[in-house]
């Protein structure tokens, strides 16, 4: 390659994956796996775990490159899979929550769980606990991992008007809780 050709992009990849090219899988693992890797890491320290769940995302694009329906970025539809990846490795499990601290070893909270303690026991925590799993995942999404509504839309699995209506209505639903 020369200097002045230009890497493939995330989309080009994908579309080598689909004819089988296990260079193209490399190039996409070696751009997308230390952020991948840490992502997950802030939601499950047990490092055998975020190991799994990264090599499975991968498996996933290898296995089925033609699920990317062309609609937002790569990266968004690939923190999609590893995080409902991470989720069916946590299951059967009480909370979330509840899980990863109790895996996670004596340190301080994460900025994530240190706002979710903040709150847990006020009129905003309770309001948030009554809120559908629905909406909550929206709210938890968008607000506390700062994702776009495309992007929560990816990681959801749901349209992005979807994401718009259930955020409006969790808006709506806590306002009214916190009156």
């Amino acid at each position: 390659m020369t200097v002045d050709q230009e890497l493939p992009s995330d989309r080009d990849l994908l579309a080598e994956i689909a004819a089988g090219d296990r260079g193209a899988l490399h190039e996409l693992f070696t751009r997308h796996q230390p952020w991948l890797a840490a992502r997950v890491r802030q939601r499950c320290p047990d490092p055998a775990i975020v190991a799994e769940v990264v090599n499975d995302t991968f498996l996933v694009v290898w296995q089925k490159p033609g699920k990317y329906n062309a609609e937002g970025e790569v990266a968004a539809w690939l923190w999609g899979i590893a995080i409902r990846t991470l989720l069916q490795r946590l299951r059967p499990r009480k909370s979330v929550f509840e899980r990863l601290v109790q895996l996670r070893p004596e340190q301080e909270p994460s900025a994530e769980e240190a706002v979710l303690l903040a709150v847990e026991h006020t009129d905003v925590g309770s309001a948030l606990q009554r809120l559908s799993p629905e909406l909550l995942a929206v709210v938890q999404a968008t607000v506390l991992d700062g994702l776009s509504t495309r992007e929560a839309a990816a990681l959801l699995g749901i349209p992005s008007g979807t994401v718009k209506s259930r955020m409006s209505r969790a808006r709506q639903e806590l306002r009214e809780a916190l009156l």
